[in-house]
């Protein structure tokens, strides 16, 4: 248990570091990058859920879906909103 979560906290710092390099022109390159992998998340858990057996593990499993299900939608508004400040204006 103790490995796992040693892992979880340097892929934290690292994925901190690398993100914070990314400069501001491939921000929404990133996005569109990140919401492609989310989506992989969001169907993991969906199956990880439709196997779930107990109570706990069933909860567990509806607030990765549900939280895979906002970070998905986040990132394309966000993406959406970065895109629109690139397009000329309307006369």
């Amino acid at each position: 248990m103790i490995e796992l979560l040693t892992i979880f906290v340097l892929a934290v710092f690292v994925g901190f570091e690398v993100v914070s390099k990314v400069s501001t022109i491939l921000h929404t390159p990133l996005m569109s990058g990140a919401n492609a992998i989310h989506g992989v998340i969001l169907v993991g858990a969906i199956l990880i859920t439709g196997q779930a057996d107990g109570g706990i593990a069933l909860v567990l499993g509806l607030l990765a879906v549900f939280l895979a299900t906002v970070n998905v939608v986040g990132g394309f508004v966000v993406t959406d909103r970065m895109l629109e400040m690139f397009k000329g204006h309307k006369r």
